[in-house]
């Protein structure tokens, strides 16, 4: 049987110009109980339906996650565009950050950041993507080091130099691994509109009882970009963090 659809929605969903953003850090597909459960960060995904995902601590064909690709895994599983990109070689294959999208890649790139010795390589991911409305956009992943703050302030100051040069309206996303307000967020702040409101950060970490703001949404430039909506999603066995979703418009 054939349902047919409205004119007047088949024209809002070709000119629609609202995108849904999900940032997660799926700790290599590894859950809080220690077991590798692809399905239960699938399904956080599927639920959202969302257009594009940040993906961090992702692994490729790592010894601990069973050889497994895991962007492309979690692809299969959200019927979206996979695409992973190195920040280091790691137990028997590589682990850095992916991207899903709905939409298929215009071009892709994967940008090394700089790292403090004896810290771990770092890297952004960028994909440039065309919406539905034939608006081109560029979506850029990335995950800040962990263990201080001089590096993550090294790799916001690369972001900036790097992405804030795009000729598209660009959305950056990640574990930051850092709070509002910290020299790492100001520098990013200086370029990128974040999304979080600053009176009441919505804390992302830990999903056991989320305390701190480390994963986030922004835009650039600021005049192109309104946020719609934003949620803090909590499933405390998928990840130890939560996933962060925001719907913004892009704005003619």
């Amino acid at each position: 049987m054939l349902i047919a659809v409205p004119v007047s929605a088949q024209s809002e969903a070709k000119d629609s110009k609202i995108v849904k953003v999900l940032s997660f850090n799926v700790l290599g597909g590894r859950t809080t109980k220690g077991d590798l459960n692809f399905e239960v960060v699938a399904k956080v995904i599927r639920d959202i339906d969302p257009d594009l995902v940040a993906i961090q601590e992702v692994d490729f064909k790592v010894n601990r996650s069973r050889k497994v690709d895991l962007v492309t895994e979690l692809g299969y599983r959200t019927n979206m565009v996979p695409i992973f990109a190195r920040a280091m070689y790691y137990d028997g294959g590589e682990y850095g950050e992916g991207i899903l999208s709905r939409y298929s890649f215009v071009s892709t790139r994967n940008v090394p950041l700089p790292y403090m010795e004896g810290e771990e390589p770092r890297s952004a991911l960028e994909v440039v993507v065309e919406l539905p409305s034939k608006d081109t956009i560029a979506f850029v992943g990335t995950h800040f080091a962990h263990e201080r703050a001089a590096g993550r302030q090294l790799q916001a100051k690369m972001v900036n130099q790097v992405f804030t040069e795009n000729k598209y309206p660009t959305l950056l996303a990640g574990d930051l691994n850092a709070r509002p307000g910290s020299d790492t967020i100001n520098i990013l702040e200086e370029f990128w509109t974040s999304t979080y409101d600053p009176k009441n950060p919505e804390p992302t970490y830990p999903s056991s009882g989320p305390r701190s703001k480390i994963d986030y949404i922004m835009y650039h430039p600021n005049n192109k970009w309104r946020v719609l909506n934003k949620e803090v999603i909590v499933d405390t066995y998928a990840s130890d963090h939560c996933a962060y979703l925001v719907t913004l418009e892009l704005i003619d």
